[in-house]
């Protein structure tokens, strides 16, 4: 297990030497918060409906939108799993059926990667760049970021800890996967929650948070919630957690910031293993200490 810490906004020793890791779906936050930039520069509205639609922005960014998930098709696993080359989007979406929309947008909630293709391809529509230079301007560089990739083929991913599936193709992740330091995770969601990239009243909308019921089996949540592009919700402790975990082929990734009183904390962790309790209970040990201190 490995984490990076962030407290008060000051980052604590990290694990050296430090190494990449791929962050999947915490990724969503990092495309989130550019989409933000959007409606903050007035390119679009969070209840627009986008070309993709008949669903708003803030409908994909909260997995509102009624669209399915590719991680529901067996023969996505099935082709992961074998190796074999990463189907184009078009005929990813063809195989989903995406174009059925399986609840009425906005009536229900279901978990979707593929509203995150969309939010991409609104980001690259909207700026007229490609999605790298898209994060780059709107997000690693107002944010101070210097070692976080988007990985787009096997080559990128050879310096990155990918446990036992070293071979794993990143196009398989249709809305990007960034990888990047532990440590620049924990300061990336620190920053950007703390306000220096969105003004207020967009930062409280990104805080917008959907409750999805009780505990999960296993995992630390007593009410667990999505907001915009964030995962948020209250743990046993009574601490409120707000960032995003992320799984893939043999590792987790969770990313998590929590604010008591005047103190606020930032946990990154990674593990191998598909445990993804296990490591958001790392992170949260680690919130936790930190915010007592």
């Amino acid at each position: 297990m490995r984490y990076s810490l962030v407290a008060n906004g000051t980052l604590q020793s990290p694990h050296k030497p430090e190494v990449s890791v791929p962050w999947w779906s915490f990724s969503k936050t990092v495309l989130a918060a550019a989409a933000l930039t959007l409606v903050r520069d007035g390119l679009i509205r969070l209840d627009d409906e986008v070309l993709e639609g008949p669903f708003t922005l803030r409908q994909l960014l909260q997995h509102q939108a009624g669209l399915a998930d590719y991680g529901e098709l067996p023969e996505y696993h099935a082709a992961v799993a074998q190796g074999e080359t990463p189907w184009p989007a078009d005929e990813m979406l063809q195989r989903l059926d995406a174009n059925r929309l399986r609840y009425a947008p906005g009536s229900g909630w279901r978990y979707s990667n593929v509203g995150y293709l969309y939010v991409t391809r609104l980001l690259e529509r909207l700026t007229r760049l490609p999605l790298a230079d898209v994060l780059e301007a709107r997000v690693f560089a107002p944010l101070d970021m210097t070692a976080i990739r988007l990985a787009t083929t096997c080559a990128d991913l050879e310096t990155v800890r990918m446990g036992a599936d070293a071979g794993y193709d990143p196009r398989w992740v249709y809305h990007g996967l960034l990888v990047g330091p532990l440590s620049q995770a924990a300061l990336l969601l620190d920053r950007l929650l703390s306000g220096a990239l969105l003004p207020r009243a967009l930062l409280d909308e990104m805080h917008s948070t959907l409750a999805l019921g009780g505990p999960i089996p296993g995992r630390p949540w007593t009410v667990p919630g999505y907001a915009l592009g964030l995962m948020i919700g209250t743990v046993d402790s009574g601490l409120t957690l707000c960032g995003h975990t992320g799984s893939g082929p043999n590792t987790v990734v969770a990313i998590y910031r929590s604010v008591q009183g005047k103190h606020t904390a930032t946990c990154a962790a990674f593990s191998e293993g598909e445990d993804q309790g296990k490591v958001e209970t790392q992170a949260l040990l680690q919130l936790s200490q930190s915010l007592l201190r």
